[in-house]
């Protein structure tokens, strides 16, 4: 069947003036399957929990995370499941759906205290623009994370992050939360949904609505370019997770520092984003989804270039949006190491004294804590130690914002 039908569809009936849906899962754990679930309903997407859930439940006024709440519509739904892993001899998997009963989604844990901010890091940056800081990849209860969307926002404040998109597998019900959370911890939230898929994973970036996993990945280039998002290749060279879609036309961005790379001496990613095409504009994203993974907010840290005059949470989302739409982006290791950064037509060293700026055919050593050179290539640019650790990436530095 998993040959066959990838996600199949369990249809059921839902009534007008329907006050809840509730889904149950269960087989057999010991049998190495896993089984994602879903829910479609009769106008349209309603979540996804992937193999992180076994059930949910939807009402009028609340949701599992993971799911959309609100009015349930009359019509033929239905239970999605994923057939992610299946063993040769099968399994036996039951759903059970219970329409119109007394079942609410269990209640989230109260917020945190708002905490204090590091000093934020004042780079260099062309007239009309300032960089701030961005882990652009980092996941909640709304799919296989552990934190609420208040809870991350608290840590990614203490980490001194200006910015965070909330990427959550193959749903957009965070969306809904992001802007007063945002608001309140003083942090811009970017919606984000992390298209998950075991060919590979991508992010897209935008308030631009759900975006069908199910279809080829050249649809989702397209679908998020008409609707005004940024489509993300995410961890490329990320194991089991690895990109193997095929595309006949790359996406703007490409995620090509993860956390995943504990060895940056290994020149893995940056040979693909060479060999993808280094015009495609660098990020980098943690990929947070607990805390006792070892896993940090913003290590990663990719700067972006916004207008100068974007301050607030409600401003820098846009911002934030325009600097990696016009390119302008750097990724460090974290927010306070070396770092390369494009300004002016010019890529300026901070930080790294001793260390390389490569390019595809020019070498040039950094002698101060504050270096500039000529781009040493048409294309990104790489600091990097002796050994050829890599220590930090730009990109090609696009234009300032339209006043």
């Amino acid at each position: 069947m998993r040959a066959d039908k990838h996600w199949p569809l369990l249809p059921f009936d839902v009534q007008a003036g329907c006050s809840s849906v509730a889904v149950e899962l269960s087989f057999d754990p010991e049998s190495g399957a896993v089984i994602d679930l879903g829910c479609d309903g009769a106008d349209g997407w309603r979540g996804w929990s992937g193999g992180a859930r076994t059930s949910y439940v939807i009402t009028p006024d609340g949701a599992t995370p993971g799911y959309v709440p609100g009015e349930l519509e009359a019509g033929e739904w239905h239970v999605v499941l994923g057939l992610h892993r299946v063993p040769a001899k099968g399994v036996e998997v039951t759903v059970t759906i219970e329409t119109n009963g007394d079942a609410t989604p269990a209640p989230l844990r109260p917020d945190p205290p708002v905490p204090a901010k590091p000093r934020p890091r004042g780079l260099p940056a062309a007239a009309g623009l300032r960089w701030v800081a961005v882990d652009l990849h980092a996941h909640t209860l709304h799919s296989d994370g552990e934190l609420t969307i208040a809870e991350l926002a608290a840590e990614a404040v203490a980490a001194g992050l200006d910015a965070l998109a909330v990427t959550d597998h193959n749903t957009v019900s965070h969306h809904a939360e992001l802007a007063a959370v945002g608001h309140r911890y003083g942090i811009a939230l970017i919606p984000g949904q992390e298209i998950t898929t075991e060919f590979g994973h991508a992010n897209a970036f935008g308030d631009i609505g759900w975006i069908d996993f199910r279809e080829p990945a050249a649809n989702w280039v397209k679908t998020v370019r008409e609707r005004g998002g940024l489509l993300s290749i995410n961890h490329p060279l990320g194991g089991d997770c690895a990109w193997r879609h095929p595309l006949p036309e790359h996406p703007p961005l490409a995620e090509v520092w993860h956390s995943s790379w504990l060895a940056p001496n290994w020149g893995g990613p940056v040979a693909w984003w060479q060999a993808w095409g280094s015009e495609a504009t660098p990020i980098g994203g943690s990929d947070f989804h607990r805390r006792d993974e070892g896993v940090r907010l913003g290590a990663p840290t990719t700067w972006v270039a916004v207008d100068s005059h974007a301050r607030n949470a409600d401003e820098l989302v846009p911002a934030v949006l325009e600097g990696l739409r016009a390119g302008r982006t750097a990724v460090s290791a974290n927010r306070t190491g070396p770092v390369l950064l494009p300004v002016d037509g010019k890529v300026i060293a901070l930080d790294a004294p001793g260390t390389l700026v490569v390019g595809r055919d020019v070498t040039r050593k950094v002698r101060f804590d504050r270096d500039t050179f000529d781009p040493p290539g048409p294309h990104g640019h790489v600091l990097c130690g002796h050994d050829g650790t890599v220590l930090a990436l730009a990109g090609t530095p696009g234009p300032p914002p339209r006043n």
